[in-house]
């Protein structure tokens, strides 16, 4: 059974010169509280340039747009395009103005609709069983 689900935006990534920063919709201001107490969030924001039925008809590609790496499923990868259009990245807090966070960076582009804000609690066990394809560590040699 096919089954749907509404979301609604609680904000926009706005890069404006060299300055990153999440506009959040004033109806979602009261949820920001405590958040300045942290040092990094999760951004899920919407892949909203690539919300064609062809993009997220795409199941296999070349991570980091390489033909040289294997056609991968893109669940196995960080791929805009995709099932459903939904991304995720951590990303450091600068400051946090009334409905506005500044961010050092976020691999969002201009006007993504941002989905939710999770503050970032690091694991005690981060890293230390993590296993990733070899493509992984090529593309980050370069």
């Amino acid at each position: 059974m096919t089954q749907s689900f509404q979301v609604v935006p609680i904000g926009h990534v706005r890069k404006i010169n060299d300055r990153v920063l999440i506009h959040v919709e004033h109806p979602f201001a009261d949820a920001l509280l405590g958040l300045g107490d942290f040092s990094h969030i999760w951004v899920l924001y919407w892949f909203h340039e690539n919300d064609i039925p062809e993009k997220r008809a795409t199941l296999r590609v070349h991570p980091m747009k390489n033909p040289k790496n294997p056609l991968t499923g893109v669940f196995a990868t960080h791929s805009p395009a995709r099932p459903n259009l939904i991304a995720l990245t951590r990303c450091r807090i600068r400051s946090i103005e009334d409905t506005v966070i500044e961010l050092d960076d976020i691999d969002a582009l201009d006007g993504s609709p941002v989905l939710d804000i999770k503050c970032y609690i690091p694991d005690s066990g981060e890293d230390r069983d993590v296993r990733v394809p070899e493509w992984i560590h090529q593309g980050r040699e370069k």
